[in-house]
């Protein structure tokens, strides 16, 4: 977009040239070499002087532009092999240097002829003596490394601020909360002002559950920012060429680059085709579930029937889904078991048990 903009303007200003050497020497060397010869009135040659150079320009335009910026790009090199120490000395020097030698070229430029010459010159050397001045001495400023290096540790934590997009579900899911208090998650937790929007949409939903669970959003944004140490940023920008959320989070991480924190399954896969880095709750909650080996006691509460016949299904208190063999006649009830085998499944584990002794109850709800 800028080098358009800077070939617009190239254009124009070879517009404007044109016109103004065409309005201002086209007649005069016309009626100076050839006075016989009618020429063309002022505003037609500086529109035809206009449109020529202008056009000169456009294509010239784009070249002057890349020798420009090879010749940026040629300094940039060089100068990152200069310490920074050293830029601010040799920069302040010329600077007193450049001052002592304006005061000094006050009287000698009223020397006729020569003033001037000698005023540049003295100028050029004073500076280049200031510059290695300064530079010949730069261990006696050794404040200011300390000073960079300071400034470059404190750039280089900015520039690396580790951003946590929270994505509608993973709010509503309430667990964001526990992780924050826990200190595993570092870095600026970002909320988009179109995700808020979304969650004031929810909470006020005529269906209940919706409206609950959009409330308890909010409720948990509001824990976060008044009650936890980790930073909350709200994003205010949106992106009106997009309409879906899922798209304008993907954006915004982009942007930022951040990662987003998401239970979205679908949510997930597009950030992987993407390249966008996912925080899915899912899949730190099953990666910190407790490990149960086959042979293990356990204690399950059997709450309803399972598929097969005789069989007994109970929740640990993370929701991982226990399978006892038998354990139907002891719905209600909660008892010793003995794991026989653990299976892992993309929606987590599943553990299959057997009651220890069908006989032993440790508590029986009729």
């Amino acid at each position: 977009m800028a080098r358009k903009i800077l070939r617009v303007f190239g254009t124009l200003v070879g517009v404007v040239i044109g016109a103004y050497l065409f309005y201002e020497t086209v007649p005069r060397l016309i009626q100076a070499n050839a006075p016989a010869v009618p020429f063309p009135s002022p505003l037609g040659s500086s529109t035809a002087g206009g449109a020529l150079c202008g056009l000169i320009f456009y294509f010239v335009t784009p070249v002057i532009i890349n020798v420009f910026e090879r010749f940026l790009l040629w300094c940039d090199a060089r100068l990152k092999n200069v310490p920074t120490q050293d830029i601010v000395l040799a920069v302040f020097g010329l600077i007193v240097t450049l001052f002592v030698a304006l005061l000094v070229s006050v009287p000698i430029n009223k020397i006729p002829y020569v003033g001037i010459y000698i005023t540049l010159l003295l100028t050029a050397l004073l500076a280049f003596t200031g510059v290695r001045f300064m530079l010949n001495r730069k261990e006696e400023f050794g404040f200011l490394t300390s000073f960079f290096n300071r400034s470059a540790r404190s750039a280089v934590s900015a520039g690396n601020t580790a951003y946590k997009i929270l994505d509608t579900s993973a709010i509503i899911d309430g667990r964001i909360v526990d992780i924050c208090k826990t200190g595993f998650l570092e870095g600026v937790i970002v909320v988009a002002g179109f995700i808020l929007e979304e969650l004031r949409h929810i909470a006020d939903s005529p269906d209940l559950l919706k409206r609950n669970r959009g409330r308890r959003g909010l409720d948990m944004l509001n824990k976060i920012q008044k009650e936890m140490d980790t930073p909350v940023q709200i994003y205010e920008g949106d992106f009106e060429d997009l309409n879906e959320v899922d798209s304008k989070l993907v954006r915004l991480a982009k942007v930022i680059n951040g990662k987003i924190l998401t239970n979205d399954f679908n949510l997930n896969k597009i950030c992987e085709l993407q390249g966008i880095s996912v925080l899915n709750i899912n899949e730190l909650a099953n990666a910190v579930k407790p490990v149960v080996l086959p042979g293990e006691e356990m204690t399950a509460q059997i709450i309803k029937d399972g598929k097969e016949a005789g069989q007994g299904v109970a929740y640990l208190d993370d929701g991982t889904m226990v399978v006892v063999e038998g354990g139907r006649r002891h719905i209600g009830e909660t008892i010793d078991v003995l794991v026989t085998s653990v299976l892992q499944t993309a929606a987590g584990r599943m553990i299959f048990a057997k009651p220890k002794n069908s006989t032993e109850r440790i508590s029986g709800v009729k």
